[in-house]
């Protein structure tokens, strides 16, 4: 299928053309930031964000969080998250 967008810029407000699932890890930061996280089941997430600071955010399935996040920490994070970029 044509990308009616090919030869437009992609800013911030544009939508995601990529989605990545995200593996939680305390020792690694992500390959790629996310523009948002998606919640693909509910639970609590542990974000670092480039400042490096933490805070568990409880998630509903369905929900987006409009965080880039540096890492998502494996200790206390029980939901499924995918990240779109």
């Amino acid at each position: 299928m044509p990308d009616a967008y090919l030869y437009h810029g992609r800013g911030l407000d544009s939508p995601a053309v990529r989605h990545v699932a995200i593996t939680p890890s305390n020792g690694s930061d992500l390959p790629e930031r996310p523009r948002v996280i998606y919640c693909l089941a509910a639970g609590n997430a542990v974000l670092r964000d480039e400042a490096g600071i933490e805070l568990t955010y409880a998630l509903h399935q369905g929900q987006i969080l409009p965080l880039s996040p540096v890492r998502v920490l494996a200790s206390g994070t029980t939901a499924t998250l995918c990240g779109w970029i």
